[in-house]
């Protein structure tokens, strides 16, 4: 296995103390099964249940799994319907989940998928080639204002309405290298002389698009908390601010239980803390990791701990806090 995961021992070290004695994690974005493999090597007690909509991962996934096939469980599915997936295998909770966000290495490598702007390779950018909408259809489809949206709201591009009025002006555009050159040249050149290539916030933003992700994100870590038995623990690696920015607000939301103004003298809202969170500032890759990955550079992790219901607090605890 040739594709080194982001951030592996400090993954292994914060889900161990919940699969000691055994129990399901899931995997809810597997990959190529790199995070698996660590994880079911450190605790051989427990079971794994591996979700990836890409075809590919889940075929390579399961040739680097084969030594755990007895404790490993295969869905084809997006990290979104995490819990329709435990329904269908009838597994009520688990002790562990785990969402490595974003987009994969072998994925960026592989032209043919047109995730990256390095290469040469179709308008695609679908981590499930089974679904509908592609690059294709937003870059060539999207009227300028909602492309400018996708933009400037995904890829925090601050030249989105320039970026958009060139895509369209520009059209039909059919791989991606013509793509990220109409980028390119769309962005003034004393800003395009440094910082990373003046295409990456774009093509981001397009692939968040394509994939729904942060609807799925925001779908998938209220099913991952619900999932979670009481001590169970979720971790989440997300690459980019938006990723990172909901697991953060969901994080402290599910931690803050009570949510009366500070001047009831009862709590009447009736809202519980359903999770403890671990990393009160994200974890980054130490230098060494850097060395060997450059592209674990913008990876932050956080995680959380599920909390026993009924046990809340005192208000006057919590606002000292």
């Amino acid at each position: 296995m040739d594709h080194q995961p982001v951030l592996a021992d400090q993954v292994v070290e914060l889900l161990l103390p919940a699969l000691e004695h055994g129990g399901v994690v899931v995997d809810a974005t597997l990959g190529r099964g790199g995070h698996a493999a660590r994880i079911l090597e450190a605790a051989p007690r427990a079971s794994l249940i591996g979700i990836d909509r890409d075809p590919v991962a889940l075929e390579s996934s399961r040739a680097n799994l084969a030594a755990f096939s007895d404790r490993v469980r295969f869905a084809s599915d997006n990290f979104s319907q995490l819990a329709s997936v435990l329904e269908r295998l009838r597994v009520a909770s688990v002790r562990g989940v785990l969402f490595d966000l974003g987009v994969s290495s072998p994925q960026l490598d592989e032209p043919g998928r047109g995730f990256s702007f390095r290469a040469a390779g179709p308008l695609d950018m679908r981590m499930d080639p089974l679904r509908p909408l592609s690059a294709d259809t937003v870059v060539n489809d999207y009227e300028e204002q909602e492309l400018a949206r996708v933009i400037q709201r995904y890829g925090e591009e601050r030249f989105a309405r320039r970026i958009a009025r060139a895509i369209v002006r520009a059209r039909p555009l059919t791989d991606t290298s013509s793509l990220a050159e109409v980028i390119r040249d769309a962005i003034p050149a004393a800003t395009r002389r440094t910082g990373p290539h003046p295409a990456r916030r774009t093509f981001q933003a397009i692939r968040i698009e394509v994939n729904d992700e942060l609807g799925s994100l925001e779908t998938a870590l209220p099913a991952a908390v619900d999932a979670l038995e009481p001590g169970g623990r979720m971790v989440v690696l997300s690459y980019h601010s938006l990723e990172d920015r909901i697991v953060k607000r969901y994080f402290i939301e599910e931690a803050s239980g009570c949510v009366c103004p500070p001047t009831f003298p009862v709590c009447t809202c009736g809202a519980e803390a359903r999770v403890r969170i671990l990393t009160r500032r994200p974890i980054k890759p130490p230098a060494e990791e850097l060395e060997r990955n450059a592209r674990a550079s913008a990876a932050k992790l956080r995680a959380a701990e599920r909390v026993a219901p009924h046990v809340v607090a005192p208000r006057d605890e919590k606002r000292s806090a």
